[in-house]
């Protein structure tokens, strides 16, 4: 963007406006009339079916379905629901509610914990849905899907995601790097590494351990297998660093 406004800067010219459909050179590429689609890809989910089937498991909400799908039935219901009855539908065998007048009718998820983990899953953990925080995920859920104290649901799923405690940045600033005291005589501390995948040798050794003097930064090394246990890197330890400078500090 720099170097186009140093290149325009030698000329003089007034910028206007063109529309759209006058411009039909730059468009050519965005605007092209006869296109054809090639393919189309689209996910699909059981979700929608593993709710209607799950309506007959919620005594509640098995009989508000049956009182919405044949109303000239009698159907024995709470009168807290019966006082709710006018914000419930029922479209496809699927329940709505609507929780304000205003708002769009959502569909109610019935009381089962794997289900409603289900639906939390598709709105946080899935490709498309990116692991989003705890706001924006009840937003994605409750654009759709509505079950009492769903916020609650939602705050907690996300905050038990491994994923999210694994790569989410923390929300307090992290204590800088400490950088370590010089030692004062050589080998009096030493730092120590594994390094693997490497061409094996004669013996099947596919790695080195590596022991460094962080004073002279002198090295020495130590041929290892893959499957190399704990006892035996004590063992080189002592070999190749305890018996040539002594225990470190």
């Amino acid at each position: 963007m720099a170097r186009w406004l140093s290149f325009f800067a030698e000329y003089n010219f007034t910028v206007e406006y063109k529309p759209g459909k006058q411009n039909v050179l730059a468009d050519a590429l965005s605007r092209r009339p006869d296109y054809e689609l090639a393919h189309l890809a689209y996910l699909e989910s059981p979700l929608y079916e593993l709710i209607r089937e799950a309506y007959a498991d919620d005594d509640d909400l098995a009989g508000l379905v049956e009182a919405l799908s044949a109303p000239n039935k009698a159907v024995e219901l709470t009168a807290r629901q019966r006082s709710r009855l006018h914000r419930y539908s029922v479209v496809e065998g699927l329940l709505y509610y609507q929780v304000d007048g205003g708002d769009e009718p959502r569909i109610v998820v019935p009381n089962d914990e794997d289900l409603r983990h289900r639906v939390l899953y598709e709105a946080h953990d899935t490709p498309l849905s990116g692991h989003l925080g705890r706001e924006k995920t009840y937003t994605s859920v409750a654009r759709n899907f509505w079950w009492p104290h769903m916020y609650k649901w939602v705050r907690k799923y996300v905050q038990t995601c491994e994923t999210c405690q694994r790569v989410k940045p923390a929300p307090s600033a992290s204590a800088p790097l400490m950088s370590l005291p010089v030692p004062a005589d050589c080998w009096r501390s030493v730092s120590m590494d594994f390094i693997f995948e490497l061409p094996a040798d004669a013996r099947g050794h596919t790695g080195i351990l590596v022991f460094v003097c962080r004073l002279s930064k002198m090295v020495r090394l130590a041929a290892v297998r893959k499957s190399v246990t704990a006892p035996q890197a004590a063992q080189l330890f002592v070999d190749n660093v305890f018996r040539n400078h002594g225990l470190p500090e």
